[in-house]
């Protein structure tokens, strides 16, 4: 029957306060995806009118992307989309600590703001961009992420993406997709192209 689900939870929960819940997503795998799958959701919700963060903790600030384009001038347009590069520090923390800082230090400062930004119920829907790289090279503590997000107030939407997701977010989470690679034009040589990579 259209709309059902499978199971019935028996959580005393209405219709309408299940589907009003906050979700963990996490996209990860080896596969092309994880990102574009995030930048997608992330248009959802700025079509539903919810104030949108996403934070990228590993590509350049220099590297101008098809949704970074897009996404920043619907920002500018309404005011409620807010898009920090992290990878060579973002704007708020350029300001704050004099320039360039180290992947590991502006990973650290970077969660360090979405942490706040939680506590402040800041966005309705979050984007933690290759979120994983930083709590699998340790530069991050996961027992952290994990208290952070599941004690997050309000019905704040979070998405994860990169590979290697700690299996403890992986525990977390609501939705869990693993992008596979069945083939790659990579794997025989091609380069990246605009409008499939950026």
């Amino acid at each position: 029957m259209k709309g059902q689900t499978p199971t019935r939870p028996d959580d005393g929960l209405t219709t309408r306060e299940r589907r009003n819940r906050p979700m963990l997503l996490v996209h990860t795998g080896d596969g092309k995806g994880k990102t574009s799958a995030a930048m997608g959701m992330a248009l959802r919700a700025w079509a539903q009118g919810w104030p949108v963060g996403i934070y990228q903790f590993v590509k350049s600030a220099t590297w101008v992307t098809g949704e970074y384009r897009a996404l920043t001038t619907l920002g500018e347009a309404t005011g409620d989309v807010t898009f920090e590069r992290m990878g060579t520090g973002c704007t708020w923390m350029r300001a704050a600590h004099g320039g360039e800082v180290s992947a590991e230090e502006a990973a650290r400062l970077a969660w360090a703001e979405v942490r706040r930004g939680l506590a402040e119920e800041r966005h309705r829907f979050w984007v933690l961009d290759e979120f994983t790289y930083a709590m699998d090279y340790g530069w991050i503590d996961t027992d952290e992420v994990v208290a952070a997000l599941r004690d997050r107030p309000g019905t704040q939407h979070v998405v994860i993406t990169g590979r290697r997701c700690p299996a403890d977010i992986v525990e977390l989470a609501d939705l869990v997709t693993e992008m596979t690679k069945v083939k790659h034009p990579f794997d025989t040589g091609q380069k990246g192209q605009a409008g499939i990579e950026w």
